[in-house]
């Protein structure tokens, strides 16, 4: 990557998915990739359960999967333009425009907390800090999902030409453990993506 496009790409709070947004609202839109997972995972939660999407994009499939799950949830996302997509597409869910990194998560706690592609495109010192703060917002037994490849790596997204970090599942476990929460599975989707499934306790 180029020191102008790093510089960019670091200065720019969507980690470059406002840049990408139209490839992401017409690609993720169509694809059922996770939801198998997702609608696994939700059926531990309580009935209407308040869920946080974290890096919510344009709601399709992880925010419309929840809705007709019969949770209730309210949504973040650092692009401007992924933001106004997801309210065509769900508007009567609450959805801010806020990063991870400094999103005030609308003020309350959550019983969970969903964070599909997002988390890896923070740097290490982000993705530690958004995991204590995702676990500060869930209420005592709150579920946080998440994904992130297990193995240590660094690589470019071809989406969003932003560097990604995977920490790797043993300093993932470590990250989550400090913060109070639980590894209880480690799913694997039909897109062979790595998630972690937590408890808080």
């Amino acid at each position: 990557m180029s020191d102008a496009m790093r510089s960019t790409t670091d200065s720019d709070p969507s980690h470059g998915w406002d840049a990408a947004a139209d490839v992401i609202i017409h690609d993720r839109g169509r694809s059922t990739i996770g939801v198998a997972v997702l609608r696994e995972w939700a059926r531990d939660l309580p009935a209407g359960a308040s869920v946080l999407d974290l890096g919510c994009g344009a709601g399709l499939p992880v925010s419309r999967t929840l809705v007709d799950l019969g949770c209730r949830v309210w949504a973040v996302d650092a692009s401007l333009r992924l933001v106004a997509a997801y309210r065509e597409r769900l508007p009567g869910v609450p959805v801010a425009c806020e990063s991870a990194e400094t999103s005030a998560f609308f003020g309350r706690t959550f019983d969970a907390v969903v964070s599909i592609g997002m988390l890896f495109m923070l740097d290490e010192a982000g993705q530690r800090a958004v995991i204590r703060r995702v676990a500060r917002h869930l209420v005592d037994g709150g579920r946080f999902l998440c994904t992130a490849p297990w193995q240590t790596a660094t690589w470019i997204d071809p989406t969003t030409t932003q560097r990604c970090r995977s920490l790797g599942r043993a300093e993932y476990q470590a990250a989550f453990a400090r913060s109070g929460l639980a590894v209880v599975g480690t799913p694997i989707d039909d897109g062979e993506n790595h998630y972690f499934s937590t408890v808080r306790s």
